[in-house]
C-alpha cells in the first residue's frame, strides 16, 4: 500500500467514527427524556391515587355519620309513635339505612333524604293521636268529678232530709208521761237543788248555766224522776233514750234522781259542752 493510500483509509476511519457518534448521541438523548416523563407520570398518578382515597374516605365518613344520625332520630319518632301513628314507610327505610356500612355513600344518601321526608308525617300524626287522648282524659276526669260531685250532693240531702224528718217526729211526739214509772215520789224542787250543787261543785257552771238547765228539763220532763215518753222509751228528768242508759251513773237510775241528774249532766257535757248550748239545740230542733 502506498502512503497516499494508508492516509485516505485513516482519513474514512477517523470520519466513520465521528459520524457514528454524531448519529448516536441524539437518540440516546430522546431514550433518556422519555424514561423522565414516564417516571414523572408514574409519580404523578401515585399521588392522585392517594388523593382519591383520602376524598373516597372523606365522603365514607361524611356519609356514615349523616345515616348514624338520621337513625337515631328516626328510630325515636317510631318509638313515640307506636300505638299512635302508622310508621310503616318510615320504619323500612330505617331498616334499609341500617345497613349503610355494606352501601355506597350516594345511596346512604337516598337512603337519609327518603327516611328524613317520613319522620315529619309521623310526628304530626302521632301528636295529633296525643292530643285527642289528652282531651279523652280530661273528659272522662270531668264526668268522674261531675259523677262524685252529684253523689256527694244527694248524700247530703238524703241526710238533711233524714234530720227534717227526725225533727219533726220529735215536734210531733207527745210530751213526757208525768205518770210515776216507780213508786218513788216527785219532787222537782228538789230535784233542781240537786242539780244546782252538782253542776256547780263538779263542772263549775253557775247561775246562768243553772237557768238554762232548768229550761231544759223542764221542757224534757217537769224535772219528774218517775217522767216517762211512751212513744219513744226516754225516761226520767234527763229523758234518757233508752233509760237503761243511766246505768252507768248507778243502780238506782229509775228511783233517785240524783243518780239521773248525775248521767244528765255528764251527758250534757260530753255533747254539748254547756246546759246553754244544749238548751239552744233544743230550741232550734226541738230534741237534744
Amino acid at each position: 500500500m502506498t502512503r497516499r493510500s494508508a492516509a485516505a483509509l485513516a482519513v474514512l476511519s477517523i470520519g466513520a467514527m465521528v459520524g457514528t457518534g454524531l448519529v448516536l448521541e441524539p437518540a440516546m438523548a430522546a431514550q433518556n427524556d422519555r424514561v423522565a416523563e414516564t417516571a414523572a407520570l408514574t409519580a404523578s398518578t401515585g399521588r392522585h391515587a392517594e388523593q382519591l382515597s383520602a376524598y373516597s374516605n372523606i365522603v365514607d365518613a361524611h356519609a356514615e355519620k349523616a345515616a348514624e344520625g338520621t337513625l337515631a332520630g328516626a328510630n325515636g319518632v317510631i318509638s313515640a309513635a307506636q300505638n299512635k301513628a302508622d310508621a310503616t314507610k318510615l320504619a323500612t327505610n330505617v331498616a334499609m339505612l341500617s345497613n349503610y356500612q355494606q352501601l355506597a355513600p350516594e345511596r346512604i344518601y337516598d337512603l337519609v333524604d327518603a327516611t328524613n321526608a317520613e319522620v315529619a308525617p309521623v310526628q304530626a300524626a302521632t301528636a295529633e293521636a296525643d292530643r285527642i287522648a289528652a282531651e279523652q282524659a280530661a273528659a272522662a276526669a270531668a264526668a268522674q268529678a261531675a259523677a262524685e260531685q252529684a253523689a256527694a250532693q244527694k248524700a247530703a240531702e238524703a241526710k238533711a232530709a233524714q234530720a227534717a224528718q227526725a225533727a219533726q217526729s220529735a215536734q210531733a211526739a207527745p210530751k213526757a208521761s208525768s205518770a210515776p214509772a216507780a213508786s218513788a215520789p216527785t219532787n222537782p224542787s228538789g230535784a233542781q237543788a240537786i242539780a244546782r250543787d252538782m253542776m256547780a261543785s263538779k263542772y263549775g257552771w253557775g247561775s246562768d248555766q243553772f237557768a238554762c238547765l232548768v229550761s231544759l228539763w223542764n221542757k224534757e220532763s217537769g224535772w219528774n224522776v218517775n217522767a216517762y215518753n211512751a212513744s219513744s222509751g226516754a225516761t226520767g228528768i234527763p229523758q234518757a233514750l233508752p233509760g237503761s242508759k243511766m246505768a252507768s251513773a248507778g243502780s238506782d237510775w229509775a228511783t233517785n234522781p240524783a243518780t239521773q241528774i248525775s248521767w244528765g249532766l255528764g251527758y250534757i257535757s260530753g255533747s254539748y259542752g254547756t246546759p246553754c248550748a244544749a238548751w239552744s239545740k233544743s230550741q232550734s230542733v226541738g230534741w237534744y
